[in-house]
């Protein structure tokens, strides 16, 4: 696989990164912040921004045709930053915040997914895989909380199924799904690991070699859905 893989600095990110590597796989890599991973291409750029979406687009263009990615894995995702924790109630909500969550948790991919869209052809199906959350699922929410990233990722998990439709009326071939890494021990969940069962925290090699797993299986039928690390379809 020739894989365009970004948000690539990442805890999770990195991981996919390892795995890829140690598979043989060649990374086109994109982050905000210098890799220290050895990829065969790396572009500084922030995709959260339409500029950094120009930037990527620019930048494939300098490639051959015969080396550019057949598969994109979009990695980009925010819960929490340092002066700001998830929502546990109403009251806590701050449109400032949701804004900040959309701009990484959907519009990085949007505008990703504009910058490689020219790439994708009848004659050269495309694999697209952002990482979501089932706390974005609106059937599975039974807790409540958290309103910005399950709005946001319930959000990204509907762009994926619009995109999926519109990719494949043009490439049939092509697979757009959203995919569940689980709960990794990396800083976006560093702050809810206590009181989490061992079983229930991967760590971050465990989940790198699933997630490759799954996007190196996937078949057309899987394409459209919100997929579980172990490759099941879980209802948006």
């Amino acid at each position: 696989m020739k894989v365009l893989l970004v948000g690539a600095s990442g805890g999770v990110a990195q991981a996919i990164a390892k795995e890829l590597i140690a598979r043989g796989h060649s990374i086109f890599a994109v982050s905000r912040k210098p890799m220290t991973l050895p990829v065969d291409q790396y572009l500084c750029a922030d995709l959260s921004t339409s500029k950094g979406g120009v930037a990527l687009e620019h930048w494939l263009t300098t490639f051959p045709s015969e080396v550019l990615p057949d598969v994109v894995i979009q990695c980009a995702g925010i819960l929490h930053d340092e002066n700001t924790m998830p929502e546990k109630n109403l009251k806590q909500i701050c449109t400032d915040w949701i804004n900040t969550s959309m701009q990484v948790n959907l519009y990085s991919h949007i505008y990703t997914a504009q910058a490689v869209s020219d790439l994708v052809k009848r004659s050269r199906p495309i694999r697209w895989v952002s990482l979501s959350a089932l706390v974005g699922s609106i059937s599975d929410n039974e807790l409540g909380g958290w309103y910005s990233y399950r709005m946001t990722k319930a959000a990204l998990n509907m762009f994926i199924r619009n995109l999926d439709i519109e990719w494949r009326r043009k490439s049939p071939d092509s697979i757009v799904v959203a995919l569940h890494p689980g709960t990794t021990d990396t800083k976006l969940s560093e702050p809810f690991q206590k009181g989490l069962a061992p079983d229930k925290l991967y760590q971050p090699e465990l989940t790198g070699r699933r997630l490759v797993d799954v996007i190196e299986q996937l078949t057309p039928e899987r394409s459209g859905q919100l997929l579980h690390w172990d490759g099941t379809i879980f209802p948006f």
